[in-house]
C-alpha cells in the first residue's frame, strides 16, 4: 500500500509497462475483487472490476475497441472510462476505480 494522497490511498496495481496501449491486464490485489487495468490508444489508463456483471467471465480475456471492453463469454459491451454499460446482455455498470500512474 502507497502513502495517502488526499485521503485516497493508493494501492500498487502493476507497472506502467505492463500494460500496452490498446489493451487490458488482469490484476489480484489483496482485499479487491479482481481487476482489470486497461490503456486506452490515448495512452490514460483505467481499472475497473474484472468480472464482467452479466456473467462470470474475466474481461482481460476480452477485447479492447476504443473505449470498450468486449466480454468473451457473451459479448456484452463496458465503457472503460465509467463502467456503464453499452451492449446487451450487460446491463449493470462495472465498479471503476481512479487510476494513477506514478514512478512507473
Amino acid at each position: 500500500m502507497a502513502p495517502e494522497q488526499d485521503d485516497v490511498a493508493l494501492v500498487r496495481l502493476c507497472g506502467s509497462d505492463d500494460v500496452a496501449a490498446e489493451s487490458v491486464i488482469a490484476v489480484d490485489v489483496a482485499g479487491f475483487d479482481p481487476l482489470a487495468v486497461y490503456r486506452l490508444a490515448d495512452g490514460k489508463v483505467y481499472v475497473t472490476d474484472d468480472t464482467c456483471t452479466h456473467g462470470a467471465a474475466s474481461l482481460a480475456d476480452g477485447f479492447v475497441d476504443g473505449d470498450e471492453i468486449e466480454c468473451p463469454l457473451h459479448a456484452g459491451r463496458f465503457c472503460i472510462r465509467n463502467g456503464e454499460a453499452t451492449e446487451e446482455p450487460c446491463e449493470e455498470p462495472l465498479r471503476t476505480y481512479e487510476a494513477v500512474e506514478q514512478d512507473g
